[in-house]
């Protein structure tokens, strides 16, 4: 059985559809025996692509805007969606089934500050009417770090992708109040992406395959059954949270039945970074993502 090598620029069950062809067996269905890698502050996903360390991986379209803002052209090519919709979730220290997003003006809040959720999360407070800057906005570094002052109470809210606002809740130390997804709607948020060279490869063929029988699987399978299957991938994250993080995933209709991506919600990426300053121009689609090698 061939090895191959799947990268996650992050690492939650945002990222289902992908985590199943590894842990539901899909790859291997295909003849590909998958080992994954998380990219970290020395290595990114382009780093990792760049020097074969992986054949594919988890990213955004929005990550090849970097190179092309520079004038360069972008090392990966972008072939399948995995998520259409923002993950990320507020959360508060108290219930709030009434919570509005102007009740976040003037109050403490630890956001993630990584590049696209935070351009999303300042795209949803402007389609929402807040002001950014009315927000005393902390950033507290990676996840871990901003779990632990969530969870020292160095905030009012906090701004988590799945499962940890889910454990929170179970452990009655948090409340999820909205969702980022459901406030800016369809939009390019995370993709596949690999080398051209390996696009053309029998390998990527195979491994679409393989994606595309998990994406199904995560669609029409309870998340019961999937938290089951993904059992053990995620440390300190109890069944219960997990189920109850891909239910919100599954409502929100992250994961899309067609996994090409698509021209407009690439469009609406653009108009997210665009909103920040994050991009200087509108840079075209096909620099950035092309079909599924199945379809190429």
């Amino acid at each position: 059985m061939k090895k191959i090598n799947v990268g996650f620029s992050r690492y939650s069950a945002f990222y289902s559809p992908l985590i199943a062809t590894i842990a539901g067996g899909f790859l291997r269905e295909e003849g590909l025996e998958p080992e994954y890698h998380i990219a970290d502050a020395q290595k990114s996903v382009f780093d990792m692509i760049a020097d074969g360390t992986v054949e594919v991986t988890q990213s955004a379209v929005s990550a090849s805007w970097v190179p092309l803002e520079k004038g360069e052209k972008s090392p990966v090519q972008h072939f399948a969606q995995i998520n259409i919709k923002d993950g990320f979730f507020i959360v508060a220290r108290e219930p709030d089934p009434n919570f509005t997003w102007d009740k976040l003006k003037g109050k403490k809040m630890i956001v993630d500050h990584g590049g696209q959720p935070m351009a999303m999360f300042r795209f949803a407070c402007h389609l929402s009417g807040l002001p950014f800057d009315s927000i005393e906005a902390i950033d507290l570094g990676g996840t871990d770090t901003m779990e632990a002052g969530f969870r020292a109470g160095r905030a009012d809210y906090a701004h988590f992708q799945g499962p940890t606002p889910q454990q929170l809740e179970a452990e009655d130390v948090g409340y999820v109040v909205a969702s980022v997804g459901e406030v800016i709607g369809p939009v390019a948020f995370s993709s596949l992406a690999a080398s051209p060279e390996w696009l053309s490869t029998d390998d990527a063929g195979s491994f679409m395959s393989a994606y595309r029988k998990a994406r199904k699987y995560c669609i029409e399978t309870s998340a019961e059954d999937i938290a089951h299957m993904e059992d053990g991938y995620f440390n300190g994250i109890g069944q219960p949270a997990l189920i109850n993080c891909l239910n919100a995933y599954k409502g929100l209709g992250n994961w899309h039945p067609s996994v090409e991506i698509s021209s407009a919600s690439y469009e609406r990426a653009l108009d997210v970074f665009s909103n920040c300053g994050l991009i200087t121009k509108r840079h075209p689609f096909e620099q950035v993502a092309v079909l599924p090698p199945d379809i190429q």
